[in-house]
């Protein structure tokens, strides 16, 4: 199996471990739909609410939509499902989407 290595990666990878634990807050006043129906829209920082996702429902999660960083001034992003790319791997790296997916990977289950 392939590995992605470079300078910082542990850095990198074990950064969600520093981003502190926070509650999910229940707001029904912007529900909308069957409530008790098991869905759940989560509003915020990515890897904050991945990780606030972790103690509510480890190995029970069916699919995670994370959308990708915008308004970052850069005009001329293009999204690009080609992560071979040594564009794509810079651009991982320095956007810091490598821990929101090792947590999704790792500790979401599907």
């Amino acid at each position: 199996m392939s590995t992605l290595n470079w300078i910082g990666k542990e850095a990198v990878v074990n950064y969600y471990q520093q981003v502190p634990f926070h509650f999910l807050k229940d707001m029904p006043e912007l529900a909308c739909g069957n409530p008790g129906v098991g869905n759940l829209i989560e509003q915020g920082d990515n890897l904050v609410a991945l990780k606030a996702l972790l103690s509510y429902y480890y190995g029970q999660v069916k699919c995670i939509l994370i959308d990708s960083p915008y308004n970052t001034g850069n005009e001329s992003l293009v999204y690009n499902d080609n992560v071979s790319s040594p564009i794509i791997r810079e651009w991982l790296v320095d956007c810091r989407i490598f821990p929101h997916l090792k947590i999704k990977n790792n500790k979401l289950p599907l």
